[in-house]
């Protein structure tokens, strides 16, 4: 009852912060106490662009949807995923769209925009998800700015709200060119979906946070570069061994000799925003070879985190095995539904 309530305050906060601005751009009266800089930034602004131009704040429960659910084309129903903010179609690769995301191509203009209507109603944000474990872009020797422009034009041809990076080229890691590759790519991409209209994330495994064990620098060499033009990280804390972040412990506060420095508050410790390390963790065991954490325990460690500062979220490959109850599940002891 609490909650829901704060809610509606928090809303009507929001509504009242719109109005004020949106006010202030309709009558030059109120802005005669702001600066000449301040005025016209503040002018430049529709009422609608204001609305348009807030980017999501955490915490960010991200699921992606890849596999093929018979009776759905593209994104399930929203009340299929109560509990989530976000939806990622996967995947786009550099060949073209494949799963869920060329689901979506098939669907008609209109169908689009009804999916895309009803998703804003219960407040998720629609994306699509490019790379994955099958595409190796730097290795193929793709261009990274030509490949930007290639994913941005998607996006804005299919009306989706952003792009999850999910870059998996491991060989190009390990030689340490995937840095400088992702750098120019995240660069022009943001270009193309500028921050405030579309939504940029990434999505390293875990050990790439790693210092001191990457010849390019891992991706806290790309969190230093471009980190400011990406929203969020949708860290994947599974597949990187049998023992590899399986405990609360493990998951938080210390990872093994194997990775380390990689667990969630030495990521941050490391210099990445507390708001942006997302805590990316497979459904069920099917979903991923290993660092599956059953969600009820998840729950415990999402809790103990809040209470140490941290409100990135949680993100989980993949739908349907991860739906409402999954979701409700983890967040229950901290951001309940």
């Amino acid at each position: 009852m609490f909650s829901s309530a704060f809610r509606r305050v928090a809303a009507l906060v929001v509504a009242y912060f719109v109005f004020q601005l949106t006010t202030a751009v309709a009558s030059p009266a109120p802005l005669e106490g702001l600066d000449k800089q301040a005025r016209d930034a503040l002018a430049d602004l529709t009422p609608r662009e204001l609305v348009a131009r807030a980017t999501p704040a955490p915490p960010h429960w991200v699921v992606y949807g890849d596999k093929y659910v018979s009776g759905t084309t593209g994104p399930p129903d929203a009340s299929a995923i109560t509990g989530f903010n976000v939806f990622l179609l996967s995947f786009l690769l550099t060949e073209g769209a494949w799963d869920k995301a060329y689901e979506w191509t098939t669907l008609t203009a209109a169908q689009r925009s009804a999916v895309k209507s009803q998703y804003a109603a219960a407040g998720i944000k629609l994306m699509v998800s490019v790379f994955g474990s099958t595409d190796v872009p730097t290795s193929s020797g793709n261009d990274p700015v030509a490949t930007a422009n290639t994913i941005a034009a998607w996006v804005k041809q299919y009306s989706l709200d952003g792009v999850d990076v999910d870059y998996e080229d491991f060989n190009a890691m390990d030689a340490g060119t995937a840095e400088n590759w992702l750098i120019s790519f995240t660069t022009q991409l943001r270009s193309q979906l500028p921050s405030g209209s579309y939504i940029i994330t990434h999505a390293p495994v875990a050990p790439w946070f790693s210092p001191n064990k990457w010849p390019g620098g891992g991706y806290l060499k790309v969190n230093q570069q471009v980190g400011s033009l990406i929203d969020w990280y949708n860290i994947q804390f599974y597949n990187q061994g049998s023992t590899e972040y399986t405990t609360c412990a493990g998951l938080l506060t210390a990872s093994s000799s194997t990775w380390p420095n990689s667990a969630v508050f030495q990521i941050i410790a490391s210099g990445v925003p507390e708001s942006k390390v997302v805590i990316g963790k497979p459904a069920n065991t099917g979903d991923a070879n290993n660092g599956y954490i059953a969600p009820a325990t998840l729950a415990g460690c999402v809790s103990q985190a809040k209470s140490q500062g941290w409100n990135a979220g949680v993100s989980t490959w993949e739908f349907p095995d991860a739906a409402a109850s999954w979701i409700q599940t983890v967040r229950a002891s901290s951001w309940p539904v």
